[in-house]
């Protein structure tokens, strides 16, 4: 990979992950907040959605929600985890996809593709391509000899 590209992998990865942290901590200081309404408004897949809305499961949904975005976005920021964190930002943004797509549209002004679907493939390319080795907290532990220190941290971390 040149420098170039590098540089542009890191910016790219930098800015979302800043979309999510700061999405993310929005959620996280607002204690007022739920995702209640976003998934009882649910288009498709409305059984699930509504399961996942309900009163005995909307705590752990929330958190899981607040907390994943923030997290998601610190190991991108950071460099660490980006590809458990890539995984789950890809599957984050298809959640969120199906509750608003009404087949085929989604959204108010888009057919099928939207910028969640960008995102998860965004995420996508991150994962596939390691991009947790440009410029990050990763690629300075992996220069400490983690790997062959703590191989199944590394594996955690990659």
């Amino acid at each position: 990979m040149t420098t170039w590209q590098k540089i542009t992998l890191l910016l790219l990865r930098i800015a979302l992950g800043w979309v999510f942290l700061y999405s993310g901590l929005t959620k996280v200081l607002n204690p007022d907040w739920t995702a209640a309404g976003y998934l009882r408004g649910a288009k498709t897949f409305t059984d699930l959605y509504q399961w996942l809305a309900a009163d005995a499961n909307i705590g752990w949904v929330s958190f899981l929600n607040q907390w994943g975005q923030t997290l998601i976005g610190a190991a991108m920021i950071l460099g660490i985890g980006v590809r458990i964190a890539s995984w789950s930002g890809a599957l984050m943004m298809l959640l969120y996809y199906f509750p608003i797509l009404a087949f085929p549209k989604i959204g108010a002004s888009s057919y099928l593709v939207d910028e969640h679907i960008v995102y998860a493939l965004v995420f996508l390319v991150f994962g596939a391509l390691g991009a947790q080795s440009t410029w990050g907290i990763y690629r300075w532990l992996k220069a400490k000899s983690l790997e062959q220190k703590i191989p199944w941290l590394a594996r955690i971390l990659s």
